[in-house]
């Protein structure tokens, strides 16, 4: 099965659907997204160009099976299509933080959590996001 997202306004995903494969290559016997495109738009009544191709098997920028990964992750309700970058991403889970175009996934400002030492792990703790601070707060669960 092949899977193309719709995309609405904002370049918002409001849809994933399957396609056959059959249905998605041309008559040289070769995948081509275009055709799927042009189904979907058919048989769907929404314009082929605001239906575009997804990898189930890619997230984060990569492929779960070692492959290539294909536009960043898979396209999911609620994410954006980034054309110019050719990827899918999720919400901006707070204001400061910025896209990593190659992963297709937003990280702080100054980069990722610290690691837990052995102690707070066991004392039930973790590293959250202070958006005011603009730091990597631990609390006690």
């Amino acid at each position: 099965m092949a899977h193309f997202a719709k995309i609405g306004m904002n370049g918002k995903v409001i849809g994933v659907h399957t396609v056959n494969n059959s249905d998605i290559f041309n008559a040289d016997g070769v995948e081509d997204e275009t055709v799927g495109q042009q189904y979907l738009e058919q048989h769907n009544n929404w314009p082929a160009e605001m239906w575009i191709q997804t990898s189930y098997n890619t997230s984060n920028g990569t492929h779960k099976d070692g492959g290539t990964p294909f536009r960043g992750n898979y396209a999911c309700i609620g994410y954006t299509w980034d054309e110019d970058n050719n990827i899918f991403y999720g919400k901006k889970p707070y204001t400061s933080w910025v896209l990593n175009t190659t992963s297709a996934t937003w990280h702080s400002p100054i980069g990722d959590a610290p690691d837990l030492t052995d102690e707070e792990e066991e004392a039930d703790t973790i590293y959250q996001w202070n958006e005011d601070g603009q730091s990597w707060d631990l609390i006690t669960l």
